[in-house]
């Protein structure tokens, strides 16, 4: 019974981390005033940096693969 108890609890441990992982997005945004593009992991909140295009993406490597594609982060 404890190893049923056991494994169970480990199973929805595994599970569980391994949502939160991939319920993380990447955000391509652009700084207003050095017009700079960067990767965050978090939507922004303040006026300063806004996300670019589509900008929305769920691994790191495809935010970065994205942003060699905008114009707006290119032109710089």
């Amino acid at each position: 019974m404890k190893k049923l108890l056991l494994a169970a609890t480990v199973a929805s441990l595994v599970a569980t981390s391994a949502f939160a992982q991939t319920a993380t997005e990447y955000y391509v945004v652009r700084d207003t005033t050095t017009k700079k593009c960067t990767i965050v992991d978090k939507k922004p909140t303040t006026t300063t940096t806004t996300v670019v295009d589509n900008g929305v993406f769920k691994t790191k490597t495809e935010a970065e693969t994205g942003m060699k594609t905008m114009k707006v982060c290119t032109d710089n």
